[in-house]
């Protein structure tokens, strides 16, 4: 005797999984979502970098400031590490080691701004390319802000 399994069995075994079309149609669907999220959160990604290279400058430009009252503009950043004064006392250094940027890169001094009207220091980050291109391009500056008032 042979036996047959009823036409309902069969059917449900058919739809158990998903058929090559309906995966498709998912995977282009998150493909679409994907597009149009990621980019978004690398933008994201880059804005926050950059506001915390600013934070960065802000603070450097500070504890210039503070070593500025005693000393004078450093001539170099190193200055700012030193443990012994223009007097020969020690002291306690303004920075530990040279601030970095949110990429990783040291940041930049020159004592006397030549690129902008200011008597402030140059102070500006390679930015996100990585690439010193003395405060222009993509670079991250102190003075950008002087320029365009």
């Amino acid at each position: 005797m042979k036996r047959t399994t009823p036409v309902r069995t069969q059917n449900r075994r058919r739809r158990l999984g998903f058929t090559l079309l309906e995966l498709l149609i998912v995977l282009a669907i998150i493909g679409v979502i994907a597009a149009m999220v990621v980019p978004r959160l690398f933008g994201t990604l880059d804005k926050s970098k950059i506001n915390a290279t600013k934070t960065s400058i802000d603070a450097l430009e500070r504890t210039i400031d503070l070593y500025r009252v005693d000393n004078g503009y450093p001539t170099a950043i190193s200055d700012l590490m030193q443990t012994v004064d223009k007097d020969g006392r020690e002291i306690d250094p303004f920075l530990d080691k040279i601030p970095r940027d949110a990429w990783g890169n040291d940041l930049h001094y020159e004592a006397k701004n030549s690129k902008a009207k200011t008597t402030r220091p140059a102070i500006w980050s390679s930015g996100p390319d990585g690439q010193d291109d003395n405060g222009g391009n993509d670079d991250i500056n102190n003075w950008s802000d002087l320029v365009q008032q």
